[in-house]
Parts: C-alpha cells; sequence; structure tokens
C-alpha cells in the first residue's frame, strides 16, 4: 500500500506510488497497454519492484500470464519500425527515441522502399508488426534481423515477438529507475 508522506515528499518509487500514478508513469512501458502496470500493481511492491530489474520482473509475470488474445493486442499495440506512423510523426515519445536511435529517421528511399516491403510481407504473414528492440542496433542489424526473422513460422515468430517486447519493457525501465 503506498505510502501518502511519502508521496507528498516526492518518493518516486513504485512501492510508494499510488496506483494512478503509478499507471500515468509506467502505463506506457509496454506499448498502449496500461493493463500491464495495473495488473502488476494489483499484485503489490515491496522495495524489490522498486528497481528497473525487480518491476520489470514483476510487468513481465504479467505479460506472460496474460492470455494469448491479450499478448497479441500487445504485439499489435507495437508500430511498424520506420512504418507509416514514424513518418506521420505519430509515434509514442518512447519509439520515436528509439527508432532514432538506429537511424529509422534517416533512412534513404531505397531503404524505406525495404523497409516498407518487409512491414508489409511480415504482418501479411504474423499478423502483427515486426518487432525488434533496437536500442544500439544500426540500420543493417535491424534490416539482417527483420530478414532472418520474416521466414520463421508463427509460433516461433510470436514467442520471439514477445520476447523482444519484454526486452524493450527492459530498457524503457532501465531509463527511468535505477537498478
Amino acid at each position: 500500500m503506498p505510502d501518502d508522506t511519502a508521496q507528498q515528499n516526492g518518493d518516486l518509487s513504485p512501492a510508494a506510488m499510488s496506483r494512478e500514478r503509478f499507471v500515468a508513469r509506467f502505463g506506457s512501458i509496454f506499448e498502449h497497454s496500461p493493463w500491464i502496470a495495473e495488473r502488476a500493481y494489483d499484485t503489490g511492491f515491496g522495495p524489490a519492484e522498486n528497481t528497473a530489474s525487480g518491476l520489470h520482473a514483476a510487468m513481465v509475470r504479467v505479460f506472460r500470464e496474460a492470455r494469448e488474445d491479450e499478448r497479441l493486442a500487445v504485439l499489435r499495440a507495437h508500430p511498424d519500425l520506420a512504418g507509416k506512423l514514424a513518418a506521420a510523426k505519430r509515434l509514442t515519445a518512447e519509439s520515436t527515441g528509439e527508432q532514432a536511435s538506429a537511424g529509422l529517421d534517416a533512412l534513404t528511399d531505397a531503404e524505406r522502399a525495404r523497409f516498407t516491403a518487409l512491414n508489409n510481407a511480415y504482418t501479411a504473414r504474423f499478423g502483427f508488426p515486426f518487432i525488434l528492440a533496437v536500442k544500439g542496433r544500426n540500420k543493417q542489424e535491424i534490416l539482417e534481423n527483420f530478414e532472418a526473422r520474416v521466414d520463421n513460422d508463427r509460433d516461433t515468430e510470436f514467442a520471439t515477438a514477445c520476447a523482444q517486447v519484454e526486452r524493450i519493457a527492459g530498457l524503457r525501465l532501465a531509463d527511468i529507475l535505477p537498478d
């Protein structure tokens, strides 16, 4: 249960936050899926969840215990890499920064055409967008991953995409909380 005194004194640790404040702060860690933060909060937090790794473990547990259709909805909430939403500047702040860090905001026409073709083929094959934690990667590495994964079977790719979602969440939390 959050401590009102701690909140009044500016304690922003997850265990000290109200549910509303926690969801406002961490609801976007899993792309457009605040229900993960809500369910994680409802399980109760202690000092271990005040670190990036501790909170990540709690949120990943919720994600993994979710029904397959709920996890699929999380996958579908992710934008295409270097896709239409990026071109229209309609990505979340987190996705914008992540894609820019990999140079996906500065593609040549040929690179953009390749990403578009791969995005279309991948989504048609699997029913969700290609997901890769792009932080620390460059355009070439991303394209190589894309080309290697587009031929996977759906079960393999669903599991891989879920693992990448978890990795993205961990990287986002590491930018917010100490470990």
